[in-house]
């Protein structure tokens, strides 16, 4: 009698010590990644607010760190022999190390001014480069409470009636489109590249989730929106761009490539597959929350792996970057390579009934170099449902070569260069012929 009252003690130790885990670690991760808070004038979510005190504590010693983290990744890069096994790798090794060069070039102010000229990589190297490579690791350090305290499997239950027949993934990927639109699309590449690696996704999964919802920001979004001056119908931009993206997702997923991508579990890790919960929702989705908290190593020993990872692949995303990037603009500002490869979206700006159907197609084109680029394009055009359109676009479109190409491929995701290539056509594509009828109605209603 004694040792069963002894057992249920303790039983009821380790549940109530689970159930606070669950509560009080998941209650934080959602106060630091996604309630807005007012601080010094500036509003922005938790985490954005201690990356920038951070930055600021860091002060001139911040392109030092940048640059040590691209010549890190270079080095690693060359000496891991990866680049040696297939074409792409040794592409993006090249790009790596141009992207270290490119990184030392603008820190010590050297080089040719058609390369360290402020559009070119400083325009990548300070806003991009800078705040990648720091809100990473500092990023990751949090993140164990979103994934590792049973969050995303509570949610999931909920989302599993539309997450799964929609967009095809699992209901806890909720948890991912939320965080990117709310901090950013490396916070959510993070978490889906952790969830493929401990079997919470397959391949499929992580791939339709790391094209399909890893857009931009809410905070970028505001810059798109002023840099196109479309802050005083900022609601309309936001929520089309919400619906646009998810809608071209859910077209997405259904064709090739992502819809031919292998739908198995990361190599020798089993696969965790949600069950289908259609009743007891609440007391299933407490129960699979416990059964994670449970499993989840001390918090401290969490937040220090989860820091070296998110460490590691800052190494991996800032060389790229750099490189990437650079390269692209390089080619946008002293070539007509995309001039020319503009005319290919042509037809679908014409039908949708554009002003300016070219315009719009080469400015649409630009968005597979840098997401920003097609802002800064048509900038100071007066044709409002225009620029409405290339705002979406820039949102809606996802795949990019400057940043989240280099992101995914730095990741174990199954998506090759040239799948993301083809996704980002879809893509835009979609994302024309769905928004800009609306762009239409939207402007008409102003």
């Amino acid at each position: 009698m004694t040792v069963h009252s002894e057992t249920s003690e303790t039983q009821h130790t380790h549940t109530a010590g689970n159930a606070f885990r669950v509560i009080f670690y998941s209650a934080l991760g959602i106060f630091i990644f996604f309630v807005p808070l007012t601080i010094n004038g500036e509003s922005s979510i938790l985490i954005e607010h201690i990356v920038s005190w951070f930055t600021d504590w860091l002060g001139q010693a911040v392109p030092y760190i940048i640059l040590a983290l691209a010549v890190a990744g270079a080095v690693l890069t060359v000496i891991q022999g990866k680049w040696m096994t297939n074409v792409v790798d040794a592409v993006f090794a090249v790009f790596a190390v141009l992207g270290a060069l490119f990184s030392a070039m603008v820190v010590f102010d050297f080089g040719p001014n058609w390369i360290i000229g402020e559009d070119i990589a400083p325009s990548i190297f300070n806003p991009v480069a800078s705040q990648v490579g720091i809100l990473v690791p500092i990023g990751a350090i949090f993140l164990v409470l979103l994934t590792n305290y049973g969050l995303m499997e509570f949610i999931g239950v909920y989302a599993q009636p539309i997450m799964r027949p929609v967009w095809r993934t699992p209901g806890r990927s909720a948890v991912d489109a939320v965080a990117s639109f709310v901090a950013s699309y490396s916070v959510s590449m993070l978490i889906t590249d952790r969830m493929y690696k401990k079997g919470r996704y397959t391949g499929r999964e992580a791939a339709i989730i790391a094209v399909g919802f890893s857009t931009v920001s809410v905070t970028f979004m505001v810059v798109i929106a002023r840099t196109l001056d479309l802050m005083d119908m900022w609601l309309w931009y936001f929520f089309l761009s919400l619906i646009v993206t998810f809608l071209v997702t859910a077209i997405v997923v259904r064709i090739p490539p992502l819809g031919t991508i292998p739908n198995t579990a990361y190599p020798n890790v089993e696969l965790e597959t949600e069950s289908i919960v259609k009743k007891n929702k609440t007391k299933v989705a407490w129960s699979e929350a416990l059964a994670i908290a449970d499993a989840a190593p001390n918090i401290f020993v969490n937040l220090g792996t989860n820091f070296l990872t998110g460490l590691r692949m800052a190494t991996n995303i800032v060389p790229s970057i750099m490189g990437v990037g650079t390269v692209a603009l390089i080619l946008v500002h002293f070539t007509p390579i995309f001039d020319w490869l503009g005319y290919l979206l042509l037809p679908f700006t014409w039908i949708v009934g554009m002003s300016e159907p070219l315009l719009a197609a080469k400015a649409s084109f630009l968005s597979v170099a840098e997401i920003f680029l097609p802002a800064t394009f048509l900038s100071g055009d007066e044709d409002l449902a225009l620029r409405l359109l290339i705002a979406v676009v820039s949102v809606s479109v996802i795949v990019f070569l400057s940043a989240l190409i280099p992101t995914v491929m730095s990741t174990s995701i199954p998506i090759s260069l040239w799948q993301m290539l083809v996704v980002w056509f879809e893509r835009v594509v979609l994302t024309i012929l769905i928004a800009g009828p609306l762009c239409h109605v939207v402007v008409m209603l102003q």
